[in-house]
């Protein structure tokens, strides 16, 4: 009767990633100088399985799904969605990788990842791809160039250019 239900967690004061007794804590990595993937400084936020969230993610660097997530437009640096999660909606992350189900709109300024289990439903920018032999994409795939800025004018003069031509080419 005297125990608590669940174990406390193990400290993370350590930005290190080695306990003070010099011992490395478990998953972390204690290489020096190296940036740390996960700790108190990068902001998480894991959807567990079974459960939906419906609304807007603030603030959060990285998002996990392996549940449901329905969402306008969410913002980060970092998406997972893991096999049977389910993204609905937008989102604009710098690297996502996905092994779920995302249907709406997701743009990728870093890499995208689409794992065998992966379902893209929707639209979709990236600047790179990669894509396991049986992950999907079913929508419009735009991939990002440096010059993407540039490319509407160099269409609307492409437009103007034939209709200069065609006079040209009428005349005797």
């Amino acid at each position: 009767m005297g125990r608590t239900p669940f174990p406390a967690p193990p400290s993370s004061n350590s930005p290190t990633g080695v306990t003070p007794a010099g011992a490395p804590r478990p998953g972390v990595a204690a290489v020096p100088g190296a940036p740390r993937q996960t700790g108190p400084e990068r902001r998480t936020l894991v959807v567990g399985r079974g459960i939906s969230v419906q609304g807007s993610v603030q603030d959060a660097e990285r998002l996990v799904v392996e549940g449901t997530v329905e969402s306008s437009m969410i913002h980060a640096a970092e998406l997972q969605v893991t096999h049977g999660g389910v993204f609905r909606g937008g989102v604009e992350v710098e690297d996502a990788e996905l092994a779920g189900t995302i249907d709406g709109t997701l743009t990728v300024n870093g890499s995208l990842t689409i794992r065998a289990t992966g379902r893209l439903i929707g639209k979709v920018k990236c600047r790179r791809l990669q894509v396991e032999d049986g992950g999907q994409i079913t929508g419009q795939l735009e991939m990002i160039t440096d010059g993407a800025s540039a490319r509407p004018a160099v269409s609307e003069a492409a437009k103007a250019e034939p209709a200069a031509g065609e006079g040209a080419s009428e005349a005797p």
